[in-house]
């Protein structure tokens, strides 16, 4: 039975079985009578507000034959005293809405059921992310659900332009997923492919929230490690990056913000940047993208100054490592790229009492005692705790990733090969960058490759904005 028809008992039968209400005990229906008339209510226990509940089963228990209306669309229009209700006769419809959280009333009489809006999701309170945080701003942050995400855009974008289009994946899932933009800004020609890559997705549910959707609408060069989407908890850069013209795609169940498109300008950007005066907020992202490159080159090149310390010049003789290596230089690096892994997921699985003492541990065990017993040298030591701590100069842990299988490529093929291998390492990590490009098949090294002067400038330094934010996707359009 594809539609509803105006006999109650047949509805709740084809209703019943389809939920299996006899064998889900968090689904509620109830029986009773509505102004003279049989009618029975369906819910999710737990979605629904209960002092609301409350009052509307007491309006409607206390209505009279004579008050009802003929049809369920005059009775919403007339009687029902809800803001957030509609009527419908497609089942498919109607289970969707009922297993989001929607109350369900059916009447007998009636070939349409109404949907009554009074769900209330499970959800921790707004606060700032742990991930994104900064040192000045908003300190709020995105949660798991997704109405509460787009009320903080809708807050700070209080413009008639801004679009908020719903849609769903997943067949078992059904998961919301919400397209944020302001309409005069968007590049629609992308968004109506984005839109349909969403809508032709084919998979049971987005177990993993935003990187199952992120796989499914960008299939290609899964291979390449740099990022092609940014994900940001802060609902101030998400507005941000919408005023600039870009998508911004909400997932339900998931406390971050995935924006797009997306190149390497993008992800080193922070709102730090923007919550300082120019001149420091110019530093900070200076800063940040000498940081990163540094991240990069420091182990690689040093391992190649220890195999040709004849390049080393007399003032820089304290780079040279002084004690005997027992173990391969090569071996070192590749153990502690693997033991400061290991670390990070032994943080997030420790209980945050024990975190202050064994990371004392760690740190005594790992660093003295290691480099006294003869397992690593200081000076690797040294720059690999350099590494570590840097990485966390940008908040994307992707591209951060990105950066680290990099820096180990340049470390094998520099130990093998020598000069040549770090060269050629180097030429590979700058063609991953090169041939990388965004969803919208734009460069994304832009505006460095191709080279705009100009905008590779706003892009480095942070400018005085007079009430706005600068859109290099836009002009560069405009431009061609």
């Amino acid at each position: 039975m594809e539609k509803m028809t105006k006999c109650l008992r047949d509805n709740k039968a084809y209703f019943d079985e389809k939920l299996q209400v006899n064998k889900s005990f968090d689904i509620i229906n109830r029986t009773m009578k509505i102004g003279g008339k049989d009618s029975v209510i369906y819910f999710i226990d737990g979605f629904c507000k209960d002092d609301l509940m409350q009052k509307m089963l007491q309006f409607f228990v206390g209505l009279k034959n004579e008050e009802m209306s003929t049809t369920a669309a005059d009775m919403i229009h007339d009687i029902v005293p809800h803001v957030e209700v509609e009527t419908s006769d497609d089942w498919q419809y109607i289970t969707h809405n009922v297993l989001s959280g929607v109350l369900l009333l059916l009447i007998d009489g009636y070939d349409e059921g109404i949907l009554i809006d009074s769900r209330t999701y499970p959800a921790r309170s707004v606060s700032e992310p742990d991930k994104d945080k900064v040192l000045r701003g908003s300190k709020d942050g995105f949660v798991e659900t997704v109405i509460f995400n787009t009320a903080l855009i809708r807050r700070r974008i209080r413009s008639t332009d801004l679009r908020m289009e719903i849609q769903n994946a997943g067949k078992s899932s059904e998961t919301d997923i919400v397209l944020c933009y302001m309409d005069s800004r968007v590049d629609h020609k992308f968004l109506d492919e984005i839109k349909n890559r969403i809508a032709n997705i084919q998979v049971d549910a987005l177990t993993l929230n935003q990187e199952s959707l992120a796989e499914c609408i960008y299939q290609r060069r899964w291979y390449n490690p740099f990022p092609k989407f940014k994900f940001t908890e802060r609902p101030d850069t998400a507005s941000a990056q919408i005023l600039e013209g870009d998508i911004v795609i909400l997932v339900d169940n998931s406390p971050s913000a995935m924006i797009l498109p997306t190149s390497i300008f993008d992800m080193i950007e922070e709102a730090d940047d923007y919550y300082f005066p120019p001149v420091t907020g110019s530093y900070l992202r200076i800063a940040r993208f000498f940081i990163s490159f540094l991240t990069y080159f420091l182990t690689p090149t040093f391992l190649l100054l220890t195999m040709y310390p004849q390049w080393i010049p007399k003032s820089f003789d304290f780079v040279k490592i002084q004690d005997p290596v027992n173990i391969p230089l090569i071996f070192q690096f590749l153990i502690l790229e693997l033991a400061i892994d290991g670390l990070k997921l032994a943080a997030i699985n420790t209980p945050g009492m024990l975190t202050t003492p064994l990371s004392v541990m760690a740190a005594l065990v790992l660093g003295e005692f290691s480099v006294n017993s003869g397992w690593f040298n200081s000076e690797v030591m040294l720059y690999m705790a350099f590494v570590a701590i840097a990485n966390y100069t940008q908040n994307s842990y992707e591209l951060g990733y990105a950066m680290k299988f990099m820096r180990i490529i340049t470390l094998i093929a520099t130990s093998i090969f020598g000069v040549w291998g770090y060269a050629g390492a180097v030429l590979f990590t700058f063609c991953c960058l090169l041939f990388n490009k965004t969803i919208t098949g734009q460069s994304y090294l832009y505006p460095l490759i191709p080279f705009d002067g100009n905008m590779l400038l706003k892009r480095l330094f942070r400018q005085r904005l007079p009430g706005s934010y600068p859109n290099p996707k836009r002009e560069k359009s405009d431009a061609s």
